[in-house]
């Protein structure tokens, strides 16, 4: 056998023995570029409306605002699983609990 043969049939052998490499598509939990503009765009209207402080006055100015708040707003920024465990393997947190109060209608 000729040598260029046998250094065709390696390198046809070694090809279809590895798989091929993944070029396409996005790393898993990446955050596309337009996500992030919105986000971006979002949060500075939020800061030009007011930010903090103007947030807190709309929930105030009406009992389905708070609710609103309590209920969709704030829980966005809690985490969606709470995990690890303690010492011994206890869990860290028992309970979670979120109360809404009607204010004093003073």
């Amino acid at each position: 056998m000729s040598e260029s043969k046998i250094v065709k049939a390696a390198a046809v052998s070694e090809m279809a023995a590895k798989p091929a490499a993944k070029t396409r598509g996005r790393p898993k939990k990446a955050v596309s570029q337009s996500t992030l503009t919105v986000r971006d765009a979002i949060a500075k209207a939020g800061e030009e409306l007011g930010g903090a402080l103007r947030l807190a006055q709309w929930a105030r100015e009406d009992p389905t605002n708070e609710k609103a708040f309590w209920t969709v707003l704030y829980l966005k920024i809690l985490p969606l699983q709470v995990s690890g465990a303690g010492e011994n393997g206890e869990h860290l947190i028992s309970d979670i609990a979120i109360k809404l109060v009607k204010p004093n209608a003073d």
